[in-house]
């Protein structure tokens, strides 16, 4: 395959130079040849998480039994205050509870209530499954309307936006659509989903009043980690969240009639958190605060732009943008046979990537743990298995 013997010398090349790639180290791998392209769908799991679920179960279950629901009580707040910088928050403003579906059901209604005079949810069709079925879902019980696209909004409710497209990569302008949406007095909810542990989102900078995100991509959580919630602290004294948890009342042991919601972010809190899947996604958030999530987009960015270049000189096609700017942490091959493909690169190439429909090939680019030789690898496989 022509050029394939350079593109396998830039890429060691890179790795030597990577400031991050010691930080792989601290991921547990089991296949080192491996080439993992999947870490956007779910992250490696990070080294101190085995120690750390094991001490849970050890020194927290076993030994403390009830007491420690102690120091269990505030984790899911806790462990947001920890992602919180990673987002551009303040600690006070993200909790990290319940999944990413049960999140934006949550988040969404909480909008919709913010504006009883308006009766539009603003989705783009195109958008993750999740996100699209959670509206249909809310504007059926609520005898509400969706709209497609958010061309028009000034009659619009609430606005539901991923800020990276999960095909894509492409990258949303949340500063600008969000005072957009203000202007016409809707509120938006960003899914950051594909962002978080990836890029610096900067929700206070951009005036982001409402935000979800789950744990297990970029901020390798581990299968089912829980998701998290974001209100700016202007909203939080005014948000009435449906489902009216015990997690989230004042005095919670208080056991009294009525519901009084906490004055802070634990009243989007719902139930019992999963201490496991919780510590789980401390120890990546973790991981990731530590590497620096500057430094981390950082090499996104590279990995993306030499991903382009394999591709461009592979004769690949990607519909992935080549502006840094707009461009998430992962490329899409576009390629009609794109679902067998990626069967083959498992089987036959040990290069792990993704299918998405129609055609696409998904290959993600996990900063701290994939390296330049692994894009090299995989889009030199997809080139000689497409030939």
């Amino acid at each position: 395959m022509p050029n394939a013997d350079e593109l396998v010398a830039i890429a060691a090349e890179h790795d030597r130079n990577d400031p991050l790639a010691a930080w792989r180290d601290e991921f547990y791998v089991v296949d080192p040849d491996l080439a993992y392209l999947d870490g956007n769908s779910l992250g490696m799991p990070p080294k101190r998480t085995f120690g750390r679920v094991d001490r849970l179960m050890r020194d927290e279950w076993a030994g403390g039994l009830i007491r420690s629901w102690e120091h269990w009580l505030d984790m899911p707040q806790r462990v947001g205050a920890q992602l919180a910088p990673l987002i551009g928050a303040q600690p006070d403003e993200v909790a990290v509870h319940d999944s990413t579906t049960v999140n934006l059901y949550q988040i969404i209604r909480t909008a919709v209530r913010l504006r009883p005079d308006r009766s539009v949810i603003a989705i783009d069709p195109g958008d993750f499954p999740t996100d699209r079925y959670v509206v249909d879902s809310i504007a059926a019980a609520d005898g509400l309307t969706v709209r497609a696209g958010f061309e028009q909004l000034d009659d619009v409710a609430v606005a539901v936006r991923s800020m990276i497209d999960y095909r894509s990569a492409e990258i949303t302008d949340i500063a600008a659509e969000t005072a957009r949406a203000r202007s016409a007095g809707a509120l938006t909810v960003w899914d950051l989903s594909h962002a978080a542990g990836l890029h610096p989102v900067g929700l206070n900078a951009a005036g982001a009043q409402l935000a979800v995100g789950c744990t297990y991509k970029f901020l390798n959580g581990g299968p089912g980690a829980p998701a998290f919630t974001y209100v700016a602290s202007d909203l939080i004294g005014d948000v009435d969240e449906p489902f009216h948890g015990w997690f989230a009342q004042t005095d919670q042991f208080a056991m009294g009639p009525t519901f009084d919601p906490r004055d802070d972010i634990g009243r989007m809190r719902i139930g019992t958190p999963g201490m496991f899947s919780l510590i789980g996604a401390q120890c990546g958030i973790e991981v990731s605060a530590e590497a620096g999530i500057d430094a981390i987009r950082a090499k996104s960015i590279e990995l993306g732009r030499f991903a382009l270049e394999c591709c461009d000189m592979l004769g690949l096609t990607t519909s992935t943008p080549r502006d840094d700017e707009r461009r998430g942490g992962h490329i899409c091959v576009n390629h009609p046979d794109a679902r067998q493909l990626v069967a083959r690169l498992a089987a036959e190439r040990n290069v792990l990537a993704d299918f998405r429909e129609p055609n696409v090939i998904r290959l993600g680019c996990s900063p701290l743990t994939t390296r330049f030789s692994d894009v090299a690898r995989a889009t030199v496989a997809v080139a000689e298995l497409s030939g």
